[in-house]
């Protein structure tokens, strides 16, 4: 990053990527950040490659116009489509993605190399998590699930209880049965880690969950280095809708209040 003293930008769909905020600044407690959640145009998991390259690119542009010096993308979709176009643009500073520390985190803690990965429908079809396991093991058994209503529930805030239990009874069932069963399980969505008591639930016991925002806040501090953590520790919120829900929904993923009033809604 060339100026230590630049905000850090993260964009998502939504709120989900709050939890991949929340780790960054547990890493980097001194750095400011900057958060855009698309919220106008979630969820970007039912959404084709191209148009979920385009809202990237433009949720990049409104973060780079504003001055940061280094963008997280902290959704899969965004990551699985659009990472290598938001790479070759912004060259000059670090773009980092959710997947690829999310699949070297799941590597080194599979026993068996044979790894499960839930996320949204385009995060699963695109492939991008299979790919990546395979580059680092081409030996690893991947099975993967689309568990797309668990974006929904975690936007509500339905995230314990016999309902999300439920739903993720119907989404794993049979997924970690047999001999040959899953050790690890790859949480592939940003919002995923918020439901992550009911995923337990359903799950044997030894399971280990791989909750890619820890990894990809491990990764920004790896690669920010001594350059990071200048800038103050505010955070500027910004949204493309419902600034009220926004804050609502995004101080369960924050794990603190956070009010309407600071939530900028931005037209991209």
């Amino acid at each position: 990053m060339s100026d230590p003293s630049a905000p850090i930008g993260v964009f998502d769909s939504g709120v989900g990527g709050l939890t991949v905020l929340r780790a960054l600044r547990r890493a980097l407690p001194s750095a400011s950040f900057l958060y855009l959640g698309d919220t106008a145009r979630l969820p970007y998991g039912t959404k084709s490659a191209a148009t979920v390259t385009r809202y990237s690119e433009q949720c990049a542009a409104a973060l780079i116009e504003r001055g940061i010096g280094c963008l997280v993308v902290a959704c899969n979709t965004a990551s699985a489509f659009a990472l290598s176009a938001l790479e070759r643009r912004y060259a000059d500073i670090p773009v980092i993605g959710v997947i690829e520390p999310g699949a070297a985190a799941a590597v080194a803690a599979s026993a068996s190399q044979r790894i499960a990965v839930i996320g949204t429908e385009a995060t699963v079809a695109g492939g991008a998590y299979q790919a990546a396991i395979r580059r680092l093991n081409a030996r690893a058994e991947v099975s993967t699930r689309a568990c797309s209503l668990f974006v929904a529930l975690a936007e509500e805030g339905w995230t314990e209880g016999p309902l999300a239990e439920a739903v993720a009874r119907r989404y794993l069932g049979g997924l970690f049965e047999g001999e040959a069963a899953p050790d690890t399980l790859v949480l592939g969505c940003t919002h995923f880690p918020a439901l992550e008591t009911a995923i337990r639930a359903v799950l044997p016991p030894g399971v280990r969950l791989v909750d890619s925002a820890a990894t990809t806040a491990a990764a920004v501090e790896r690669r920010l280095g001594a350059d990071s953590g200048r800038g103050g520790g505010a955070v500027r919120w910004l949204a493309t809708d419902g600034a009220a829900r926004f804050a609502r929904v995004g101080s369960l993923f924050l794990g603190e209040p956070l009010a309407a009033g600071e939530v900028e809604i931005v037209d991209l």
